[in-house]
């Protein structure tokens, strides 16, 4: 699947720059070369990212009492925000913005129907993270919160009309930020959103319902700055 691939790369890196950033830590220190300051040194507790960002849904739902049936979703490549606060050197707390779009298609016993409609995303997520801070530039992170996901703009094609209900889903994330300065660096990142909404469609007529599971991957890379 192209999501584990991506997920398996991620990590192959991560292993590949951490004993590097780690040798051009040591490599600073003895050229007499200050290392990036700990996160905690003086600095800002808040910290912002601006990312691209890959969103990458799981092909799979269906309309209750049609056995067989199927949906696929359009993947994405938007801008996201995000905004970090840090309580300890260690412990962050980080909301998430940016919005998508997705169109749904239905598979299986309902692929005649080929593009069912379209509709916005507005996914904020709040997440605890985990940081560590003895690779001197090189931080990644663990983290794991919640997702509120709101639908608009929602509009029917080959169905008379769409309605995907808001819902929350859970969230988990794993990335990195390699620190250029103090302030300054760049940012890898990861997350899994657990998202199963209940969605109601009028087609040919007929009132309709069903769940969407999008289960997106958010696959994005950009820059960290610390106030």
């Amino acid at each position: 699947m192209v999501s584990s691939t991506i997920v398996r790369a991620i990590i192959t890196a991560t292993a590949l720059v951490a004993p590097c950033a780690a040798e051009a830590e040591n490599l600073m220190t003895a050229q007499g070369a200050a290392p990036a300051a700990p996160a905690d040194a003086g600095q800002s507790p808040w910290q912002m990212r601006l990312r691209a960002l890959g969103v990458i849904t799981n092909d799979s739902g269906g309309v209750d009492g049609l056995p067989g049936s199927d949906l696929s979703f359009s993947n994405t490549l938007i801008p996201e925000f995000d905004l970090s606060y840090f309580f300890s050197n260690n412990i962050s707390l980080e909301l998430i913005l940016g919005t998508t779009y997705a169109k749904v298609h239905g598979g299986g016993s309902i692929s005649a129907l080929d593009e069912v409609g379209e509709t916005w995303l507005l996914p904020p997520t709040l997440i605890l993270q985990y940081h560590l801070t003895d690779l001197g530039s090189f931080r990644p992170y663990v983290g794991a919160g919640v997702n509120y996901t709101m639908f608009y703009n929602q509009s029917g094609k080959s169905a008379r009309s769409l309605d995907v209900k808001n819902s929350f889903g859970v969230a988990l994330q794993a990335g990195f930020d390699y620190m250029i300065d103090d302030h300054w660096g760049v940012n890898v990142d990861a997350k899994k959103i657990f998202l199963r909404p209940d969605f109601d469609a009028n087609v040919g007529g007929a009132n309709v319902h069903g769940k969407a599971k999008l289960d997106p991957w958010l696959i994005g890379a950009g820059l960290t700055y610390r106030f």
